[in-house]
């Protein structure tokens, strides 16, 4: 039981790591406050089911247009702000949208909100139940990750990141791709958020605090950021750390802070972007094993 309620969570940040992707990653908006709209997307599904009497099944997808929707809106807003000055503006947005969670009584304020759990016909959804869910999100993610990058939209959006300038002079509306991209993000993320809440069972302000933030970006960048593998990996990693060095579990943003600094001084590509070191280790061994295994097939 308890490895399920672990593997529910890490496959959570799966989700988080692989939408804040779409944002940092394929279109190069750095942002500091996803955790806002993880939140935003757990406290709509909450409040759709507690106090509105929804479905989980409807409030589920809700929970990610209404995240998308802000996500939207702050994808505009950062047409008039680019590189730091975009990153600082996420912080503060992460940290408004927490002190409305915090202060204001319809979001039960600083008491939380206790959230129904979800059910499947009729049933009350296990540990189990929850995880299979989580996974079928993330391979309908990553289905869509990979969609996005062997389309149109994932080379306007490499140019947005490479070199905006340039892409707007081949033709390509930098504004309208960078919208797209902050609104599939937050909508993934609010996605993610609907399920936390529900998996949980209670939902407070300071679960979307900045130092979630923080988290997801260090499992974005730890793995290689615009790549379907290096947000996984990175969520996977950061998520078991917790759990397989209690010992530092005081100290978790430290780490979680070092290795940021580690990896964009050193690493910038992650453990597993397409120019990184241990990647091109990887790729090299799978080329010399498949060079013999071709000679022997040409033989037989």
């Amino acid at each position: 039981m308890y490895e399920l309620v672990v593997a529910v969570n890490i496959g959570i940040f799966v989700l988080l790591a692989l939408s804040l992707n779409i944002i940092t990653g394929y279109a190069g908006q750095p942002t500091l406050g996803h955790a806002a709209f993880f939140g935003i997307g757990a406290y709509t599904s909450a409040v759709l089911t507690a106090k509105l009497g929804f479905g989980f099944w409807l409030a589920l997808p809700l929970a990610g247009v209404v995240a998308g929707l802000v996500g939207t809106v702050l994808g505009v807003g950062s047409l008039r702000v680019r590189e730091d000055f975009l990153a600082v503006t996420t912080i503060g947005i992460n940290f408004v949208v927490v002190a409305i969670f915090q202060y204001v009584s319809f979001f039960g304020a600083s008491l939380g909100m206790a959230v129904p759990a979800a059910k499947i016909f009729g049933a009350t959804m296990t540990t189990g139940g929850y995880l299979v869910l989580t996974v079928s999100l993330i391979v309908l993610t990553l289905l869509l990750c990979r969609r996005i990058s062997s389309s149109w939209l994932g080379l306007a959006l490499g140019g947005v990141r490479n070199e905006e300038q340039a892409a707007a002079s081949l033709g390509i509306d930098v504004s309208k791709f960078k919208v797209i991209a902050f609104a599939l993000g937050t909508a993934l993320a609010g996605l993610a958020g609907s399920v936390y809440a529900h998996f949980m069972g209670f939902i407070m302000s300071s679960d979307f605090g900045f130092l979630t933030s923080v988290s997801i970006l260090s499992m974005t960048v730890l793995g290689g950021m615009g790549t379907l593998r290096g947000p996984v990996v990175g969520a996977i990693l950061l998520g078991l750390a917790p759990e397989l060095f209690r010992f530092i579990s005081d100290y978790r943003m430290l780490v979680y802070g070092g290795l940021l600094v580690v990896m964009m001084r050193f690493q910038h590509q992650g453990l597993l972007g397409d120019r990184s070191f241990l990647w091109n280790l990887i790729t090299r061994a799978l080329r010399r094993r498949a060079v013999p295994e071709m000679g022997r097939d040409s033989h037989g």
